[in-house]
Protein backbone atom coordinates (compact mmCIF):
# COMPACT_ATOMS: atom_id res chain seq x y z
CA UNK A 1 0.00 0.00 0.00
CA UNK A 2 1.22 3.82 -0.77
CA UNK A 3 2.59 5.42 2.47
CA UNK A 4 0.44 7.86 3.45
CA UNK A 5 1.45 11.51 5.10
CA UNK A 6 -0.36 13.71 6.70
CA UNK A 7 1.02 17.76 6.53
CA UNK A 8 -0.57 20.31 8.83
CA UNK A 9 0.87 23.39 8.42
CA UNK A 10 -0.81 24.93 11.20
CA UNK A 11 -0.27 28.70 12.08
CA UNK A 12 2.98 31.43 12.02
CA UNK A 13 5.60 29.97 9.99
CA UNK A 14 4.05 26.40 9.94
CA UNK A 15 3.10 27.08 6.27
CA UNK A 16 6.58 28.43 5.17
CA UNK A 17 8.96 25.55 7.07
CA UNK A 18 6.49 22.63 6.59
CA UNK A 19 6.66 23.57 2.05
CA UNK A 20 10.23 22.97 2.62
CA UNK A 21 10.18 19.58 3.85
CA UNK A 22 7.73 18.40 1.95
CA UNK A 23 9.51 19.42 -1.06
CA UNK A 24 12.54 17.37 0.46
CA UNK A 25 10.23 14.21 1.11
CA UNK A 26 9.66 14.67 -2.53
CA UNK A 27 12.52 14.85 -3.94
CA UNK A 28 13.53 11.23 -2.54
CA UNK A 29 10.99 9.53 -4.58
CA UNK A 30 9.86 7.35 -2.05
CA UNK A 31 6.19 7.17 -3.82
CA UNK A 32 4.49 8.74 -0.54
CA UNK A 33 1.22 10.25 -1.12
CA UNK A 34 0.66 13.47 0.99
CA UNK A 35 -2.51 15.53 1.53
CA UNK A 36 -2.88 18.54 3.85
CA UNK A 37 -5.49 19.42 6.64
CA UNK A 38 -5.80 22.40 8.84
CA UNK A 39 -4.75 22.24 12.85
CA UNK A 40 -4.70 24.94 15.46
CA UNK A 41 -5.64 28.41 14.76
CA UNK A 42 -6.30 28.17 11.20
CA UNK A 43 -8.42 25.35 11.91
CA UNK A 44 -10.63 27.58 14.49
CA UNK A 45 -10.66 30.15 11.61
CA UNK A 46 -11.96 28.14 8.79
CA UNK A 47 -14.43 25.42 11.00
CA UNK A 48 -14.41 27.04 14.31
CA UNK A 49 -12.71 23.81 15.96
CA UNK A 50 -8.82 23.49 16.71
CA UNK A 51 -8.87 19.82 15.81
CA UNK A 52 -11.78 19.51 13.42
CA UNK A 53 -13.42 15.99 12.12
CA UNK A 54 -12.30 16.51 9.10
CA UNK A 55 -8.30 16.21 10.28
CA UNK A 56 -9.47 13.63 12.60
CA UNK A 57 -10.39 11.21 10.09
CA UNK A 58 -6.88 11.77 7.90
CA UNK A 59 -4.85 11.82 10.75
CA UNK A 60 -5.90 8.14 11.62
CA UNK A 61 -5.79 6.97 8.34
CA UNK A 62 -2.31 8.57 7.99
CA UNK A 63 1.02 6.50 8.53
CA UNK A 64 2.57 9.44 9.60
CA UNK A 65 1.85 13.10 10.20
CA UNK A 66 4.13 16.50 9.72
CA UNK A 67 3.46 19.08 11.57
CA UNK A 68 4.70 22.89 11.29
CA UNK A 69 3.12 24.97 14.67
CA UNK A 70 0.14 25.83 16.61
CA UNK A 71 -0.67 28.92 18.16
CA UNK A 72 -0.58 33.08 18.52
CA UNK A 73 -1.33 36.34 20.01
CA UNK A 74 -4.39 36.08 17.81
CA UNK A 75 -5.85 33.27 19.72
CA UNK A 76 -5.06 33.97 23.03
CA UNK A 77 -8.25 34.96 23.97
CA UNK A 78 -10.89 32.55 23.11
CA UNK A 79 -11.88 29.88 25.48
CA UNK A 80 -9.18 27.53 26.56
CA UNK A 81 -10.81 24.63 24.33
CA UNK A 82 -11.13 26.66 21.27
CA UNK A 83 -7.53 27.89 21.79
CA UNK A 84 -5.16 26.58 18.86
CA UNK A 85 -2.66 24.42 21.74
CA UNK A 86 -6.00 22.07 22.15
CA UNK A 87 -5.81 21.11 18.71
CA UNK A 88 -1.76 19.87 19.17
CA UNK A 89 -2.78 18.25 22.44
CA UNK A 90 -5.58 16.59 21.13
CA UNK A 91 -4.03 15.34 18.07
CA UNK A 92 -1.78 13.66 20.31
CA UNK A 93 -4.04 11.93 22.88
CA UNK A 94 -6.30 10.65 19.89
CA UNK A 95 -3.43 9.31 17.63
CA UNK A 96 -2.15 7.93 21.45
CA UNK A 97 1.27 9.69 21.04
CA UNK A 98 2.73 9.07 23.79
CA UNK A 99 6.53 9.15 23.52
CA UNK A 100 8.17 11.85 22.14
CA UNK A 101 11.93 11.79 21.23
CA UNK A 102 13.79 15.19 21.08
CA UNK A 103 17.20 14.90 19.84
CA UNK A 104 19.82 18.14 20.82
CA UNK A 105 22.82 17.94 18.67
CA UNK A 106 25.05 20.15 18.24
CA UNK A 107 26.81 20.52 14.52
CA UNK A 108 29.82 21.52 14.67
CA UNK A 109 29.72 24.50 12.41
CA UNK A 110 27.03 26.12 14.97
CA UNK A 111 29.64 25.63 18.10
CA UNK A 112 29.56 29.43 18.16
CA UNK A 113 25.81 29.59 18.01
CA UNK A 114 25.38 28.29 21.55
CA UNK A 115 25.03 30.95 24.33
CA UNK A 116 27.90 28.37 26.33
CA UNK A 117 31.39 27.97 25.81
CA UNK A 118 32.59 25.72 23.05
CA UNK A 119 33.97 23.88 24.90
CA UNK A 120 30.98 22.72 27.12
CA UNK A 121 28.99 22.07 24.11
CA UNK A 122 31.91 20.77 21.37
CA UNK A 123 30.15 16.98 20.79
CA UNK A 124 26.93 17.29 22.01
CA UNK A 125 24.86 14.17 21.20
CA UNK A 126 21.72 14.11 23.60
CA UNK A 127 17.97 12.42 23.26
CA UNK A 128 15.33 13.33 25.50
CA UNK A 129 12.27 11.14 25.57
CA UNK A 130 9.55 12.72 27.39
CA UNK A 131 6.31 11.02 27.87
CA UNK A 132 3.49 12.91 26.15
CA UNK A 133 -0.08 11.46 27.00
CA UNK A 134 0.00 12.12 30.90
CA UNK A 135 0.56 14.02 34.18
CA UNK A 136 -0.28 16.91 34.83
CA UNK A 137 -1.58 18.09 31.03
CA UNK A 138 -4.03 15.48 31.12
CA UNK A 139 -4.99 14.59 34.81
CA UNK A 140 -8.57 15.19 35.62
CA UNK A 141 -9.66 17.31 37.95
CA UNK A 142 -8.61 20.56 37.03
CA UNK A 143 -10.11 23.91 36.49
CA UNK A 144 -10.87 27.50 38.20
CA UNK A 145 -13.03 27.90 40.83
CA UNK A 146 -14.17 30.38 43.58
CA UNK A 147 -13.69 29.07 47.24
CA UNK A 148 -14.50 30.91 50.29
CA UNK A 149 -14.57 33.95 48.38
CA UNK A 150 -11.43 34.03 46.19
CA UNK A 151 -10.35 32.33 43.14
CA UNK A 152 -9.13 28.48 43.31
CA UNK A 153 -6.77 27.24 40.69
CA UNK A 154 -6.33 23.48 40.12
CA UNK A 155 -4.35 20.69 38.37
CA UNK A 156 -3.74 17.08 38.98
CA UNK A 157 -0.43 15.46 38.21
CA UNK A 158 -1.16 11.70 38.08
CA UNK A 159 0.80 8.73 36.55
CA UNK A 160 -0.48 4.91 36.34
CA UNK A 161 2.59 2.30 36.79
CA UNK A 162 1.33 1.24 32.58
CA UNK A 163 2.21 4.80 31.73
CA UNK A 164 5.79 4.65 33.54
CA UNK A 165 6.18 1.27 32.51
CA UNK A 166 5.38 2.13 29.11
CA UNK A 167 7.78 5.58 28.42
CA UNK A 168 10.50 3.67 30.55
CA UNK A 169 11.36 0.64 27.69
CA UNK A 170 11.20 2.99 24.86
CA UNK A 171 14.21 5.41 26.84
CA UNK A 172 15.89 2.10 27.69
CA UNK A 173 15.26 0.81 23.84
CA UNK A 174 17.03 4.06 23.08
CA UNK A 175 19.55 4.18 25.47
CA UNK A 176 20.44 0.70 23.86
CA UNK A 177 21.39 1.57 20.38
CA UNK A 178 23.35 4.83 21.99
CA UNK A 179 25.39 4.85 24.46
CA UNK A 180 24.14 2.54 26.98
CA UNK A 181 23.53 5.55 29.33
CA UNK A 182 20.29 6.12 30.91
CA UNK A 183 19.07 9.13 33.67
CA UNK A 184 15.57 9.16 35.00
CA UNK A 185 14.45 12.79 35.96
CA UNK A 186 11.70 13.05 38.58
CA UNK A 187 11.20 15.06 41.90
CA UNK A 188 10.37 11.96 44.13
CA UNK A 189 11.81 14.32 47.26
CA UNK A 190 8.68 16.09 46.93
CA UNK A 191 6.09 14.63 44.43
CA UNK A 192 4.27 10.76 44.96
CA UNK A 193 3.72 10.49 41.42
CA UNK A 194 7.27 10.68 40.39
CA UNK A 195 8.63 8.38 43.41
CA UNK A 196 6.54 5.72 41.54
CA UNK A 197 7.69 7.12 38.47
CA UNK A 198 11.77 6.22 40.18
CA UNK A 199 10.31 2.90 41.50
CA UNK A 200 9.06 1.52 38.12
CA UNK A 201 12.46 2.79 36.50
CA UNK A 202 14.34 0.65 38.73
CA UNK A 203 12.09 -2.13 38.24
CA UNK A 204 12.68 -2.30 34.65
CA UNK A 205 16.91 -2.31 34.75
CA UNK A 206 17.40 -5.53 35.23
CA UNK A 207 15.44 -5.97 31.89
CA UNK A 208 18.50 -4.31 29.87
CA UNK A 209 21.57 -5.66 31.87
CA UNK A 210 23.98 -3.42 29.24
CA UNK A 211 22.43 0.17 30.12
CA UNK A 212 23.48 1.95 33.18
CA UNK A 213 20.27 3.77 35.02
CA UNK A 214 21.13 6.53 36.90
CA UNK A 215 18.22 9.09 38.98
CA UNK A 216 18.06 12.86 38.45
CA UNK A 217 16.15 14.91 40.64
CA UNK A 218 14.61 17.58 37.66
CA UNK A 219 16.02 21.04 39.47
CA UNK A 220 19.27 19.42 39.74
CA UNK A 221 18.85 17.81 35.94
CA UNK A 222 17.52 21.57 34.81
CA UNK A 223 21.05 22.72 36.20
CA UNK A 224 23.31 20.26 34.93
CA UNK A 225 22.07 20.65 31.04
CA UNK A 226 23.52 24.23 31.27
CA UNK A 227 26.91 23.04 33.24
CA UNK A 228 27.67 19.98 31.84
CA UNK A 229 25.02 18.80 28.96
CA UNK A 230 28.03 15.97 27.61
CA UNK A 231 27.35 14.01 30.73
CA UNK A 232 24.04 12.79 29.59
CA UNK A 233 23.33 10.10 26.50
CA UNK A 234 19.52 10.01 27.14
CA UNK A 235 17.19 11.20 29.73
CA UNK A 236 13.77 10.38 30.17
CA UNK A 237 11.23 11.85 31.97
CA UNK A 238 7.29 12.90 32.40
CA UNK A 239 5.43 14.97 29.92
CA UNK A 240 6.05 18.57 32.26
CA UNK A 241 9.74 17.99 33.01
CA UNK A 242 10.18 17.44 29.29
CA UNK A 243 8.49 20.11 28.34
CA UNK A 244 10.83 22.04 30.01
CA UNK A 245 13.70 20.36 29.59
CA UNK A 246 13.63 19.85 26.31
CA UNK A 247 13.21 23.23 25.69
CA UNK A 248 16.06 24.19 27.52
CA UNK A 249 18.32 21.47 25.79
CA UNK A 250 17.22 22.96 22.36
CA UNK A 251 19.41 26.39 23.25
CA UNK A 252 22.41 24.54 23.42
CA UNK A 253 22.51 23.50 19.91
CA UNK A 254 22.66 27.53 19.03
CA UNK A 255 19.21 27.91 18.33
CA UNK A 256 15.81 26.40 18.58
CA UNK A 257 15.57 26.27 15.02
CA UNK A 258 17.67 23.10 14.37
CA UNK A 259 15.78 20.74 16.74
CA UNK A 260 13.32 18.25 15.07
CA UNK A 261 11.00 16.00 17.52
CA UNK A 262 9.24 12.97 17.07
CA UNK A 263 5.80 11.68 18.94
CA UNK A 264 4.87 7.81 18.38
CA UNK A 265 2.54 5.71 19.32
CA UNK A 266 3.18 1.60 20.21
CA UNK A 267 3.52 0.86 16.62
CA UNK A 268 6.05 3.90 15.53
CA UNK A 269 3.19 5.71 13.94
CA UNK A 270 4.60 8.78 14.51
CA UNK A 271 3.42 13.17 14.48
CA UNK A 272 6.84 14.60 13.58
CA UNK A 273 7.48 18.75 14.27
CA UNK A 274 10.10 20.80 14.95
CA UNK A 275 10.81 21.84 18.31
CA UNK A 276 9.91 25.54 17.94
CA UNK A 277 6.89 27.41 18.13
CA UNK A 278 4.63 29.36 15.39
CA UNK A 279 6.71 32.70 15.35
CA UNK A 280 3.99 34.58 14.67
CA UNK A 281 6.61 38.23 14.37
CA UNK A 282 8.34 36.74 11.52
CA UNK A 283 5.93 34.86 9.70
CA UNK A 284 5.17 35.41 6.00
CA UNK A 285 8.52 37.08 5.48
CA UNK A 286 10.70 33.82 4.62
CA UNK A 287 12.93 33.98 6.99
CA UNK A 288 12.61 31.18 9.09
CA UNK A 289 14.87 28.43 9.51
CA UNK A 290 13.62 25.19 8.01
CA UNK A 291 16.06 22.61 8.98
CA UNK A 292 14.43 21.73 12.20
CA UNK A 293 11.33 20.46 10.33
CA UNK A 294 13.31 19.43 7.31
CA UNK A 295 15.51 16.66 10.02
CA UNK A 296 11.50 16.01 11.48
CA UNK A 297 11.09 14.51 8.52
CA UNK A 298 14.19 12.84 8.82
CA UNK A 299 13.31 10.94 11.88
CA UNK A 300 9.78 10.26 9.87
CA UNK A 301 11.99 8.36 7.49
CA UNK A 302 13.60 6.68 10.40
CA UNK A 303 11.31 5.70 12.93
CA UNK A 304 7.87 5.41 10.82
CA UNK A 305 9.37 4.32 7.45
CA UNK A 306 12.03 2.45 8.22
CA UNK A 307 13.79 4.39 5.86
CA UNK A 308 17.63 4.51 7.24
CA UNK A 309 19.23 5.31 4.55
CA UNK A 310 17.29 8.09 3.26
CA UNK A 311 17.28 9.38 6.40
CA UNK A 312 20.69 10.04 6.40
CA UNK A 313 20.88 11.36 3.18
CA UNK A 314 18.67 13.99 4.09
CA UNK A 315 20.82 14.19 7.65
CA UNK A 316 23.87 14.60 5.51
CA UNK A 317 22.25 17.20 3.01
CA UNK A 318 21.53 19.52 6.12
CA UNK A 319 25.41 19.32 7.69
CA UNK A 320 26.89 19.81 3.86
CA UNK A 321 24.73 22.90 3.77
CA UNK A 322 26.06 24.11 6.91
CA UNK A 323 29.20 23.19 6.33
CA UNK A 324 29.08 25.33 3.46
CA UNK A 325 28.28 28.59 5.58
CA UNK A 326 24.67 29.14 4.96
CA UNK A 327 22.62 30.28 7.74
CA UNK A 328 19.06 31.42 8.56
CA UNK A 329 19.11 34.57 10.84
CA UNK A 330 19.22 32.29 13.49
CA UNK A 331 21.70 30.77 12.84
CA UNK A 332 23.65 33.60 11.63
CA UNK A 333 26.87 34.51 12.61
CA UNK A 334 29.75 37.46 10.91
CA UNK A 335 31.64 35.03 8.29
CA UNK A 336 28.59 33.05 6.88
CA UNK A 337 25.70 33.55 4.57
CA UNK A 338 22.79 34.41 5.46
CA UNK A 339 19.57 33.29 3.68
CA UNK A 340 16.02 32.83 3.43
CA UNK A 341 13.71 29.56 4.23
CA UNK A 342 13.57 28.70 0.17
CA UNK A 343 16.66 29.56 -0.20
CA UNK A 344 17.87 27.12 2.57
CA UNK A 345 15.90 24.58 1.28
CA UNK A 346 16.71 24.60 -1.99
CA UNK A 347 20.40 24.32 -0.79
CA UNK A 348 19.34 21.25 1.06
CA UNK A 349 17.99 19.91 -2.31
CA UNK A 350 20.86 20.58 -4.07
CA UNK A 351 23.42 18.99 -1.54
CA UNK A 352 20.74 15.79 -1.69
Amino acid sequence: MTPKILILPGDGIGPEITGEAVRVLGALSLGFEMETALLGGAAVDATGEPYPEATQKLAKAADAVLLGAVGGPKWDTLPREKRPEKGLLGIRKHLNLFANLRPAILYPELANASTLKPEVVSGLDILIVRELTGDIYFGQPRGIENRGGERFGFNTMHYTETEIRRIGRVAFEAARKRGKRLCSVDKMNVLETTQLWRDVMNELAPEYPEVTLSHMLVDNAAMQLVRAPRQFDVLVTGNMFGDILSDEASMLTGSIGMLPSASLDEHNKGLYEPSHGSAPDIAGQGVANPLATILSAAMMLRYTFNEEAAARRVENAVKAVLAKGLRTGDIFETGTTKVGTKAMGDAVLAAL
